[in-house]
């Protein structure tokens, strides 16, 4: 058994999980994989047994904050030392995600995450430039992280995620909010663990359309905004 495991949250992926799982063969060929259906009625599990993952089945469609905590959930159980996360539609390269997993076993951190909007060696700045809604909504997003984190986060939904053993317990309960990427981010200051903001590159989605669109996203955005103004309040009477 490898010490090393990599989830990828799937709903009806049969079309872009085929070249995520040989990219993870091909880059991380050490590391066990795990594929969370939630709940898929096309050939998303099938695909994922025959190309050698494990498949963890939520049976219904329960929703990504579900199929994440039960990803980190499975990792925790079986005893794994280091847990990746990667979506399914090829957005998350897993190159820049065993640059991650360096930097956490090197013991930079307790948890790297990708992001697509802090440069460095090799990034650029500005390499991605979201649509002129999204800007706005990455710029609110931007000052409310700071207020709960009392640091800059810039790209706080991010869902490229590679983490040591000490992040398990906290990543592995379930989310309380449509948010989880941000609940978790906050989780994991609350706990005093340490998080770097790793520059990387993303792909466009590989085939699909998002399932993030029209009023889910609408209420997404509500709820990120709630969960930040929640946690800011909490901070704020923890501090009385």
């Amino acid at each position: 058994m490898s010490d090393t495991v990599v989830f990828i949250p799937a709903w009806n992926e049969e079309e872009n999980l085929p070249a995520v799982l040989d990219d993870l063969t091909r880059e991380l060929p050490d590391a066990d994989v795990l594929v969370v259906d939630d709940g898929s009625t096309d050939r998303t599990a099938e695909i994922a047994l025959a190309r050698g993952a494990e498949v963890l089945s939520l049976g219904t469609n329960r929703g990504l904050p579900i199929g994440i905590a039960a990803g980190y959930r499975w990792a925790l159980d079986h005893g794994y030392a280091y847990c990746g996360r990667v979506d399914a539609d090829g957005q998350h390269p897993p190159s820049e995600l065993a640059r991650l997993f360096a930097i956490v076993r090197e013991g930079g951190c307790d948890v790297a995450v990708g992001s697509r909007f802090v440069s460095g060696d090799g990034y650029e700045p500005y390499r991605y430039l979201p649509s002129p809604a999204r800007r706005v909504g990455t710029g609110l997003l931007r000052r409310g992280m700071k207020l709960a984190l009392r640091r800059p986060f810039a790209d706080a939904t991010s869902g490229l995620y590679a983490v040591n053993a000490n992040a398990l317990p906290v990543l592995a309960e379930p989310f309380r909010t449509e948010a989880p990427e941000v609940e978790a981010l906050l989780r994991l200051s609350h706990a005093g663990l340490r998080v770097e903001e790793v520059p990387v590159r993303m792909e466009p989605r590989a085939s699909g359309v998002s399932k993030l669109r029209g009023r889910k996203a609408v209420k997404v955005t509500a709820t990120v905004i709630g969960t930040l103004v929640v946690a800011r309040f909490l901070r704020a009477r923890g501090s009385d």
